[in-house]
């Protein structure tokens, strides 16, 4: 097993192992944590995720996009392991993936490229404050957004990493493919992943 998925299975089984209090109260501290970054108060195209194996649930968080006239999506698997996003709110329909994770059911002609959001809460399992990331292994927004990478950061859209506190590590070895997080926002902070760039 290589280290980065050692990595992985370690933050995985710390995340399994929290009680309903504990990811209500993580839920919450996001929430607060969230309102810190101005583009998430008004960016109208936001795209998150489900939460599913103890990811840190945006519930909380997302409760006021509608009431401030924002836009959410979730992932939708597309061909060569590359996501679109659809457009999702209470009462629209979900189906499973082939991976049990909740999609929007919708035309296709609905989808949103990922280059139309503006900010896109990505789910991790580890990071490091200059924005590195593991996911679960499966590179799907790596492959989704390598538009992004060389690009001067930010860009749009805005990337911004989803986890828990105990989920950060000192440093993630990047790989020639990760495409970095723009900010990182946990149940506890927001951390600037590029805090030297010109406002």
């Amino acid at each position: 097993m290589s280290a980065r998925d050692e990595a992985r299975a370690q933050r995985r089984r710390q995340r399994e192992q929290l009680g309903p209090a504990e990811r209500i109260a993580a839920a919450s501290g996001l929430a607060a944590t969230l309102e810190q970054l101005p583009e998430f108060l008004v960016d109208v195209r936001v795209a998150g995720y489900w939460a599913v194996g103890g990811e840190l649930p945006l519930h909380a968080a997302l409760a006021g996009l509608q009431a401030r006239g924002q836009q959410y999506h979730l992932p939708v698997l597309r061909a060569g392991r590359r996501l679109a996003f659809a457009p999702w709110r209470r009462g629209i329909d979900l189906q499973a993936n082939r991976y049990g994770i909740p999609e929007p059911v919708c035309a296709p002609a609905d989808l949103v490229a990922p280059a139309a959001l503006e900010l896109v809460l990505v789910p991790l399992l580890a990071f490091d404050r200059r924005g590195h990331r593991l996911g679960t292994g499966g590179g799907f927004y790596d492959r989704t957004f390598a538009f992004l990478r060389g690009a001067a950061r930010p860009a749009q859209p805005v990337l911004v990493g989803i986890g828990y506190s105990f989920q950060e590590t000192a440093a993630i070895a990047a790989q020639d493919w990760d495409v970095p997080m723009d900010f990182i926002a946990t149940e506890r902070e927001l951390i600037d992943c590029n805090p030297d760039r010109e406002p």
